[in-house]
């Protein structure tokens, strides 16, 4: 008599999680930013097919996390996290995003080696239309972090294993060192001299990854952020 409710229960709370990871992504990722409203209760039933339970299951998860707050007859808002337990990321100094850059050193040129293996037509798209947007964004002067984190994250969710995705996901905004472009090293190009050189490294990844050759993506990321390290160390006092 019991079994019905528990499946329900289970059930309920598998749909729960894994609308809190795609909230989550999109906070983390920049498309829901600080102090942005989430969508009503209803239109998130609507899009995601389930019942009013299981998002108000989600919200709760997700502000119990710290990435947002419901005020009673306005709505539910992205703040910014406190992160109580656990890794713990700071890009405070300088010193602090060199150690993140040898993180990523770490993650990243095996995540690519594994995304050239295992990527497919609609992930290389995906990292495609992230490029392209990079430098649409680089070329007008506009920050183009957010498409930069997408590249990587497109990379990681290639892999086909979550925990790529995830650890890139919690790094957040202390994945990219530079969050806008310095006008003043904009040069003749349309694109500031880092931008240029950082999408000429992108795009070295891409081909790998298009090419399925796990060796020379592997290689590309090694260099595209090994580069960045230096080039964010030569721009940053000590």
């Amino acid at each position: 008599m019991s079994s019905p409710p528990t499946r329900l229960k289970r059930r309920t709370a598998s749909l729960a999680h894994e609308i809190v990871d795609e909230l989550t992504r999109r906070i983390l990722a920049g498309t829901l930013r600080l102090g942005d409203k989430l969508p009503s209760e209803n239109m998130l039933v609507k899009e995601y097919g389930v019942s009013r339970t299981v998002i108000r299951e989600a919200l709760s998860r997700l502000q119990t996390a710290g990435y947002v707050e419901t005020h009673h007859g306005k709505g539910t808002f992205v703040v910014e996290r406190v992160a109580q337990t656990g890794l713990r990321l700071s890009h405070e100094t300088a010193a602090d995003v060199r150690w993140i850059l040898e993180l990523r050193l770490g993650v990243e040129t095996q995540a690519v080696a594994l995304a050239a293996l295992r990527r497919t037509d609609a992930q290389l798209l995906g990292m495609r239309q992230a490029l392209d947007d990079y430098e649409a964004l680089a070329s007008s002067g506009d920050s183009c972090v957010e498409a930069d984190k997408r590249f990587h994250l497109a990379i990681a969710e290639a892999t086909g294993n979550p925990y790529f995705t995830n650890i890139l996901l919690h790094l957040g905004n202390v994945m990219i060192p530079r969050n806008r472009i310095d006008v003043r090293e904009r040069g003749g190009s349309d694109l500031s001299r880092q931008a240029h050189l950082a999408s000429v490294e992108h795009e070295l990844i891409y081909a790998a990854i298009h090419r399925r050759d796990p060796d020379g993506a592997r290689a590309a990321m090694w260099t595209h952020l090994t580069n960045s390290r230096e080039r964010f160390t030569a721009s940053t006092p000590d």
